[in-house]
């Protein structure tokens, strides 16, 4: 039931307003503007029914009191016997809904009441529309920046950004109508996480931002953080099954307010640089902004079952390992270290595309991707294949025998290079070797 607070200095022009609105109302009244303004911190009536012409304040004066008070228009109808038409055009300059003169009938008082409550919910529902993010039910990324604005100026407490790790990987592997569900998961459980005091808001795609007010203990937000990694994990199994091998879980930047300043702006830089060193340290953690901390200084909430997932491969794709130049000489430096401890040969090898006379109809970056596919799809898995410039690609072939598996692999790969229309402008020269130590 809608509460309206009835405002008027005469005692029995309150009971009889109250008693025409009891029935499908409830009510609370007041004697005088600064009465009503104790009420109104109270109750949080959804319309104000005042008498314009009080002693000590005025009905318009209350008005705009209250509204600058709380930063919001509020709905406001006045009562009067004035007859003039000044009052009411200042009443309606300073955003009143309505008026009545005195004396009124209870259906007109009553049918008037039902408009502006009305008016009320479609503009609370167009204001509600246009500042949520249509799937979680969050504040979206304009309405946050707004909100928050206000909030970090005013109030104590901690500003958050929450990014959801590896979200991409859930969209790639299992289409964004399960990209979808673990949005809204996620976004259950930082509702689960916050207070019904604290905001919460969406700034697109897989990041989050959070306020939480009162809150500067590092305890605290150590708790919150193990509390989202745990629970989106429990979410996403149950959504795509227990053996689901994502290493989904939540890096938090924290910069409390207001002690790293009151300006969002700048607050929302260092929370952000503060999350960027989370996602340097393994993620799935949090860290809270300090100028002179050392970057090393992070605190990760993450088990041993977590971080093989992080370096485990995602997709157990056939055919050989990708990597880029740096990476592959990572493993090559690797395996030089410790060629000894296996039972088989290392070779590596070094393939180099060459023009043919009718070369110059393909561009050499076009056969260059097309022949590292051919050598991803030819080799096996255990191999390791990496591009160095436009033309040259190296590959580790993991576990021969030597001169007769390099042969063996270079005619697949000859053959399967044959099949392919580039093959007609490009062709490819070799030289190999055994690794060693």
């Amino acid at each position: 039931m809608k509460k309206i607070l009835i405002v008027d200095d005469m005692e029995v022009n309150r009971e009889m307003t109250a008693f025409m609105l009891a029935e499908k109302y409830e009510t609370v009244c007041a004697s005088s503007a600064k009465e009503a303004a104790e009420v109104y911190r109270r109750e949080k009536p959804d319309l104000i029914l005042s008498d314009f012409r009080m002693p000590g304040m005025t009905g318009y004066d209350f008005q705009i009191a209250l509204q600058n008070e709380f930063h919001k228009k509020i709905p406001f109808m006045f009562m009067t016997a004035d007859k003039s038409d000044e009052v009411e055009s200042r009443g309606f300059d300073n955003g009143a809904m309505d008026f009545i003169r005195k004396p009124f009938q209870p259906e007109v008082l009553l049918r008037r009441v039902a408009n502006i409550l009305q008016t009320v919910g479609e503009i609370q529902d167009l204001k509600k529309t246009s500042s949520t993010d249509k799937l979680t039910g969050l504040f979206n990324k304009g309405s946050s920046e707004e909100e928050l604005k206000k909030i970090c100026k005013k109030s104590h407490g901690s500003l958050m950004m929450i990014d959801l790790d590896s979200f991409k990987l859930v969209n790639d592997i299992h289409g964004h109508a399960m990209g979808d569900k673990i949005l809204i998961a996620f976004a259950d459980i930082l509702r689960a996480t916050m207070r019904s005091t604290d905001l919460i808001g969406r700034m697109g795609g897989d990041e989050f931002v959070a306020f939480c007010h009162g809150v500067h203990e590092e305890s605290s937000i150590a708790s919150k953080t193990q509390f989202i990694n745990e629970k989106i994990t429990e979410a996403a199994k149950k959504l795509m099954g227990e053996d689901m091998n994502i290493p989904l879980g939540a890096s938090i930047g924290c910069v409390l307010v207001p002690q790293a300043g009151t300006d969002f702006t700048e607050l929302y830089k260092k929370a952000d640089k503060a999350l960027y060193i989370v996602k340097q340290n393994g993620k799935h953690g949090y860290n809270i902004f300090n100028e002179d901390a050392p970057e090393e200084n992070v605190e990760t909430v993450v088990t041993l079952s977590q971080i093989e997932m992080i370096l485990s491969e995602r997709n157990k794709e056939p055919g050989a390992y990708i990597l880029p130049f740096e990476s592959f000489r990572n493993i090559y430096r690797f395996l030089k270290r410790t060629r000894a401890g296996y039972g088989k040969t290392i070779c590596i090898v070094l393939l180099a595309l060459k023009r043919t006379s009718d070369g110059e109809k393909t561009s050499l970056k076009h056969a260059g991707e097309v022949f590292i596919e051919c050598l991803h799809t030819t080799l096996r898995r255990g191999d390791v294949i990496s591009q160095n410039g436009s033309n040259q690609f190296l590959v580790l072939l993991t576990n021969t025998d030597g001169h007769h598996d390099v042969t063996r692999a270079l005619g697949r790969v000859f053959e399967n290079w044959g099949k392919l229309p580039e093959s007609k402008n490009f062709f490819f020269t070799h030289e190999w070797a055994i690794l060693d130590a």
